[in-house]
């Protein structure tokens, strides 16, 4: 009989392997594939059977009783001492830490069963994707905002104010000082429409009420509230707004490093089996298809990009750049206009004809935020006609839209505030007439900071305004339209859809309004409470009456981490103007709670002085260079040894990536010469 052919042995096959050349990522000191020596072999048998044999054993037994040879007794017997030794010392800390979890577990439910509209979220997510949902995700997370916003106020604020006595009414028509006179509020018989201005405006009886500055009373313990509840929120708003960026982040990484964006997750990842009910399971169903479809669209877009040609390459950095000067064009242009509108209302309304006439001076105080309006409803439309030039995927190009529209409609409202600030500051020259008696111009503007809240009142009531005239004038006479209408007007007045990123954008806008004037208008952030309130019910009665599911969607995990980006954006812009109004700026000798201060920020120190002699060293060391200093040599090393640990961190989750990769080419080439061998076999 012919003598089989003897197959390579399990060594030679193992050092073929791909991964035969490198070590295997255990720590130093370990062999190749297949080059494993008699002695550690031996080793690794005895271990074995020793943890085997471990595993069996009910009960610490005798070592010596075992039938094992001596180097696995050995072993057991190392463990076992190990085991009680940390038995012992670690008990009571393994039973906190397990206390310590469970109670952060029940919280963080409870906190979960807290959250509103819940249901409503999910039904939307599930409905109109994901991208949708971080909309009103974020409605919910800015009204939250505000409510404690609101609740600070309240009792920093208003009760300060209540507590010790009535506050004291509006200055005499007649009383004057070497900074002019003010005289806030109606005089006389006022009609209805002058009280319906006055409510549209800020002026009037609203002048001099709670909602704005100059109505609180010059008190030593209101001034200190008044200024620590500014920096109070401002800190809640900035914790609260990195806690959120800091969870959206790690979502992005993980959708942008491509562990979890593969299909078969979807497929065989994404199902919560504990689901019940018909209506949950059709709602999962569609947010995995609309991740998929995410998934599907980009990766279209992305083989389409590594099959350009180098001409294609170049015009498409072509089209890129000259998009982008368009759009710096129209940037420009908006800007330019709102500087013209401020500056124009600042000279308009002490003409007598405006004066007289109640509808002239209401367009007149509304005019740069009409301005601001218009170039908000125009030119973001642009923004998004254009961005498909670009050649980008849909995520990238719902950032870059956001990006545009960001950059229009805080850099208008900083414009605006430039403008109000060099009226205030007379252009930043001291010796002018008008600012070189009181530090500021007190002719025109008597108590500035009751007018920089009726600026921001005025922004966020117009925006509400044309926030309601779009949804009944536009968005439901459409839905009719495109209903009762089955022709070719029909087809033009075709279904809606969400528009996500003008959305977010006039969220973000409207609580940057609130950022710059809720110092000004203490009660602004529960007018804009009020307002996200009737917002988020009158976009979810238009989301689900009016409008489609997007025809394409995008990855909400990108816009979950960019969201919190350009509220802090935002956020920063909002606080240069206050604290340049806090530090740099007299306030008002006539109106509001630092009346007769050098600068509003004086009433720290001189509250300061009044403590005792240790906490006035302490307090004054904080702001010395003996302090600033070291923490910021301390803050720089943790800083760097935070970089150093993530980038090392990041060469880890290379390498085990690169193992991963090789251990796949591994099975890849054992299947192969298995069927190789089995080929062999059969031929022979």
């Amino acid at each position: 009989a012919p003598r089989p052919c003897a197959g390579p042995s399990l060594s030679s096959v193992l050092n073929e392997l791909p991964s035969a050349a490198t070590l295997r990522y255990r720590g130093p000191g370990v062999l190749p594939w297949g080059a494993e020596d008699a002695e550690d072999e031996a080793w690794r048998s005895m271990q074995t059977s020793a943890d085997a044999a471990h595993e069996e054993q009910p009960g610490p037994g005798a070592s010596r009783e075992l039938p094992w040879p001596m180097a696995a007794r050995r072993a057991h017997r190392e463990r076992l001492a190990r085991d009680r030794v940390a038995q012992g010392a670690g008990a009571t800390g393994a039973q906190w830490t397990r206390l310590i979890r469970r109670s952060k577990e029940k919280v963080r439910e409870g906190l979960r069963s807290l959250q509103p509209w819940a249901w409503t979220l999910k039904r939307i997510g599930g409905q109109f994707g994901a991208g949708t949902e971080s909309y009103f995700s974020l409605l919910r997370f800015l009204l939250l905002l505000n409510v404690l916003a609101s609740v600070l106020t309240a009792c920093m604020v208003l009760l300060p104010t209540w507590l010790e006595g009535t506050p004291p009414g509006p200055p005499a028509p007649n009383a004057s000082s070497p900074c002019g006179s003010y005289n806030p509020g109606s005089h006389g018989l006022v009609t209805f429409a002058t009280e319906l201005f006055n409510l549209l405006s800020g002026e009037g009886f609203l002048e001099w009420s709670p909602l704005f500055y100059g109505f609180y009373p010059p008190r030593p313990r209101l001034t200190i509230t008044y200024l620590c509840a500014a920096f109070a929120i401002g800190l809640l708003y900035l914790l609260l707004i990195l806690h959120r960026s800091v969870s959206g982040l790690k979502q992005t990484l993980l959708a942008e490093s491509e562990a979890l964006t593969r299909y078969s997750h979807r497929v065989f990842s994404a199902w919560n089996f504990g689901l019940s009910g018909e209506v949950h399971v059709r709602l999962r169903q569609r947010l995995i298809l609309y991740e998929l479809q995410v998934e599907l669209e980009e990766a279209r877009v992305r083989r389409k990009a590594a099959v350009r040609t180098v001409g294609q390459q170049a015009r498409l950095w072509s089209v890129r750049l000259l998009v982008n000067l368009v759009v710096l064009a129209l940037l420009g242009a908006a800007f330019y206009g709102v500087y013209w509108a401020t500056e124009t209302t600042v000279g308009l309304q002490n003409k007598p004809l405006i004066q007289r006439t109640p509808v002239l001076k209401l367009v007149v105080d509304y005019l740069p935020s009409i301005f601001i309006s218009v170039a908000n409803f125009v030119l973001p439309p642009v923004f998004k006609l254009i961005a498909p030039l670009e050649g980008y995927t849909r995520s990238r190009q719902i950032v870059f839209i956001l990006l545009r529209t960001v950059s229009l409609r805080l850099v208008s409202l900083l414009v605006l505030l430039v403008s109000l600030w060099s009226k205030i500051t007379c252009g930043g020259d001291a010796e002018d007439n008008k600012c070189k008696t009181c530090g500021y111009n007190y002719q025109e503007l008597p108590c500035w900071e009751t007018r920089l809240g009726q600026e921001m009142y005025k922004l966020l009531l117009f925006d509400l305004l044309t926030g309601l005239a779009v949804i009944l004038l536009i968005q439901f006479p459409r839905k009719l339209l495109c209903g009762l209408c089955p022709g070719a007007l029909g087809r033009f007045a075709r279904t809606q859809e969400f528009q996500v990123p003008d959305e977010v954008l006039g969220l973000i806008y409207a609580q940057t309004v609130v950022w710059v004037g809720s110092f000004f208008c203490p009660l602004l952030p529960l007018l804009n409470t009020v307002k996200f309130l009737l917002l988020f019910y009158l976009k979810k009665i238009t989301l689900f009456s009016t409008c489609s599911p997007a025809s394409r969607t995008f990855r909400a995990s990108t816009v979950n981490f960019f969201f919190p980006l350009v509220l802090l954006l935002g956020l920063a812009i909002s606080a240069v103007p206050v604290l340049y109004s806090i530090f740099l700026i007299p306030p008002s000798k006539l109106c509001g709670p630092f009346r007769g201060q050098s600068s509003i920020w004086v009433a720290i120190p001189e509250s300061i002085c009044k403590l005792p002699q240790t906490a006035q060293n302490f307090l004054f060391f904080l702001g010395t260079q003996a302090f600033a200093v070291p923490l910021l040599l301390i803050s720089s090393i943790l800083m760097a040894y935070t970089v150093a640990l993530a980038n090392s961190y990041g060469r880890l989750i290379s390498e085990l990536k690169r193992q991963i990769q090789t251990e796949a080419q591994n099975k890849v080439f054992l299947a192969q010469r298995a069927v190789a061998l089995s080929s062999a076999d059969r031929t022979l």
